[in-house]
């Protein structure tokens, strides 16, 4: 019982770290139809750009996730400006556009590498205290993590709910055609999307080198596996599905690495959606792709 509750503990902040990035990486793939495979690089490119400010510019590593939340905003909308829509625009197959996205993503990572090498990092700031809770333990930074994810579902849930752009965002994602018709001004829709889903990807870096402890240039290029899975578990272009697959996901590959081997956490995370999908092809929550 203590190696089953100790895993969910691991699995609870898992989920909330996963659960930050793929929401944005879904929010991008629902309204632009881009499966952004160079949502990794950004990521951890990101969590760079805390450490940078938090080692060199002597900043509190919190502050410092300001930096990194602009960078994920910053380089997400570039890329959608400079490299996704040219591409679009030419009407390419989709497998393309993703092509292309993992030439970004290795360039990214690689091109980091060879910037800052092969040695691992971590951020200068204290873990906090241990807490237990019914035999999970946590320390208060990992309780922060969970808190922030908590606040920034919530904050998903009233755009996409109660804002004239979240409305947009989805009408966007239902039928591009009929929302621009309808007098929707796409372009600036998309061109927003790709700002909060890259501010969520630069809070997701930064958070994940946070929990990991220590990281280097390619600690997320594994995580894309992790995100697609819990993506396609909830429903591509889900964000409650992605939610809820990314709790799924967290949870399983935690609980398996506690009884198994944990190199194998990954492999686990497919056998889920595998599983899944055999008894419902579209996710969790239906068969369309909008949010």
């Amino acid at each position: 019982m203590s190696v089953f509750l100790s895993s969910l503990g691991f699995g609870i902040i898992s989920a909330a770290v996963l659960a930050i990035a793929t929401v944005g990486f879904t929010l991008q793939f629902a309204v632009t139809n881009v499966l952004n495979l160079a949502y990794g690089s950004v990521m951890i490119n990101s969590a760079f750009v805390t450490y940078y400010l938090n080692i060199h510019a002597h900043l509190n590593a919190w502050v410092a996730m300001v930096g990194g939340i602009l960078t994920g905003a910053v380089a997400s909308y570039l890329l959608n400006r400079f490299v996704f829509t040219p591409f679009q625009r030419r009407n390419l197959l989709p497998i393309t556009i993703v092509i292309v996205a993992l030439g970004v993503d290795l360039c990214g990572t690689f091109g980091l590498q060879a910037i800052v090498g092969g040695s691992y990092f971590s951020y200068r700031q204290s873990l906090g205290r241990e807490l237990h809770f019914w035999g999970m333990y946590f320390s208060t930074l990992q309780l922060t993590i969970i808190g922030i994810c908590v606040v920034v579902m919530g904050l998903i849930h009233w755009l996409l709910k109660y804002t004239r752009l979240g409305k947009a965002m989805r009408a966007t994602s239902a039928n591009a055609s009929l929302a621009r018709n309808s007098g929707v001004r796409t372009q600036s829709v998309i061109s927003m999307t790709w700002l909060i889903s890259g501010a969520l990807c630069g809070l997701a870096g930064t958070v994940f080198a946070m929990n990991t402890g220590v990281f280097e240039a390619t600690s997320a290029q594994l995580y894309i596996v992790l995100m697609l899975a819990a993506m396609f578990l909830g429903g591509p272009g889900e964000a409650y599905g992605a939610m809820l697959g990314a709790v799924t996901i967290g949870v399983a590959t935690e609980l398996s690495a506690g009884y198994f081997n944990p190199q194998y956490k990954e492999v686990i995370a497919f056998v889920v959606l595998l599983v899944m999908l055999t008894f419902r092809p579209y996710g969790l929550f239906g068969s369309e792709r909008t949010i």
